[in-house]
C-alpha cells in the first residue's frame, strides 16, 4: 500500500486504488502526552481516542510513503510532527542497536520507501538541519531508503503530482 500523508489539503489526482491520501489538517489529532500507555496499558494502541488511531496503523502497513510538510526551524511543522509523535504505538518499548545507536524495535511495521516533500521558504541552513533530522528518523520510521525534495509552496501540487505519477506508471 502507498500512503500520501500531507499537512494540508492538496488538489491532486490519484488514479490507483492502492494509493491513499490523508490530509492531516482535516483530522482531530491531539498532542502525545508522553504517558507511555501505548507501551504499558494498551500495547500497540494509543490511549487517546482521536483520529490518530486510524492513521498510524496505515503508516505501519504502508510500503511506500510520501510525507508532505511545511518546514519550520529545520523540522516538520506542527501538524505533521504531532501525527508522527502520535505514531509511537507502532514501536515497542524495547531497544535495539543499529549502527552503534539505540533505536526502538518496530511492531509489525513494513519496511518503507519514503519521499519527504518539504515546502516553504527554506534557507540552506534549515535544509541541512532537516536532512539530518530525516536521516536520524529513518531508523525509527523503518525507512529502507528515502529522498527529500525541497520546494516552494506554489510549486507543491506539481511536485506532489509528479511523484504520484511515478507510483502510477
Amino acid at each position: 500500500m502507498k500512503l500520501i500523508l500531507s499537512d494540508k489539503p492538496l488538489n491532486i489526482e490519484i488514479k490507483k486504488d492502492d494509493i491513499q491520501f490523508i490530509d492531516l489538517s482535516s483530522l482531530k489529532i491531539a498532542n502525545c502526552i508522553g504517558c507511555f500507555g501505548c507501551w504499558t496499558k494498551t500495547p500497540g494502541k494509543c490511549v487517546i481516542r482521536d483520529d490518530a488511531v486510524k492513521v498510524y496503523p496505515i503508516i505501519a502497513k504502508s510500503d511506500t510513503l510520501l510525507y508532505i510538510s511545511h518546514i519550520k526551524y529545520g523540522g516538520y511543522d506542527t501538524v505533521m510532527k504531532t501525527m508522527l509523535e502520535r505514531a509511537i504505538p507502532v514501536q515497542q518499548a524495547f531497544i535495539r542497536i543499529v549502527a552503534g545507536e539505540t533505536h526502538h524495535i518496530q511492531r509489525k511495521v513494513t519496511p518503507k520507501k519514503a519521499t519527504i516533500i518539504a515546502y516553504g521558504d527554506i534557507g540552506e541552513e534549515e535544509k541541512e538541519v532537516f536532512k539530518k533530522l530525516i536521516a536520524r528518523n529513518a531508523h525509527n520510521m523503518n525507512f529502507e531508503n528515502y529522498s527529500i525534495i525541497f520546494t516552494t509552496e506554489w510549486q507543491l501540487e506539481k511536485i506532489v503530482s509528479d511523484e504520484v505519477a511515478k507510483w502510477e506508471a
